[in-house]
């Protein structure tokens, strides 16, 4: 059986992202990306920019299911107000055209990929070097983040300690009453 696993690290200056096709029990990279956002001095327009490109590679690639990570709890309110919108424009995207949905934290993404929850980004983009075969590492890491958000989907799946997962609008709003407006 094959099953296409889309990660996406959410970010308002970058937001990396990556795909793995995974076929008998072996995983394949076939995309390894970002969105450049900085060029753009608007919020919303950033917002619109990550919902038409990750519908653009939902729309090229068809993957089975979409993997994200979760916003991280910073100081700066203001930061992840926006990070938290950049993450809900991309997972708006999957939803749009249906394909479910896993959220996962940084810490689990880290401790899948590399066994340490509070591994380097370095470290992080270099197991997923070795575990897919990469010829070399990118200079910006928020692809390989997207990439091991797939992974770790990859990782996770079946496991009762897998998190949330939502395969529409209304398997979201059933399991988040409290977001409603």
């Amino acid at each position: 059986m094959e099953k296409i696993i889309l990660g996406i690290d959410p970010g308002t200056t970058v937001m990396g992202f990556g795909l793995i096709k995974v076929e008998n029990k072996k995983m394949q990279m076939i995309l390894l990306d970002e969105l450049l956002l900085h060029k753009y001095d608007s919020h919303e327009l950033k917002l619109k920019k990550i919902f038409e490109r990750t519908l653009s590679i939902i729309d090229t690639y068809h993957p089975d299911e979409l993997a994200i990570e979760a916003p991280f709890f910073g100081k700066n309110v203001q930061s992840m107000l926006k990070l938290g919108r950049a993450q809900g424009v991309a997972m708006a995207a999957g939803l749009y055209r249906e394909v479910p949905i896993t959220e996962y934290s940084p810490k689990k993404i880290k401790q899948s990929i590399t066994g340490n929850g509070n591994a380097s980004k370095e470290m992080v983009a270099g197991m997923l070097k070795n575990l897919l075969n990469l010829k070399e590492i990118p200079k910006r890491l928020d692809s390989t983040d997207g990439l091991a958000a797939a992974v770790c989907h990859y990782f996770n799946m079946g496991s009762e300690t897998a998190p949330k997962s939502y395969s529409g609008w209304d398997a979201f709003v059933k399991a988040n009453p409290n977001r409603k407006a």
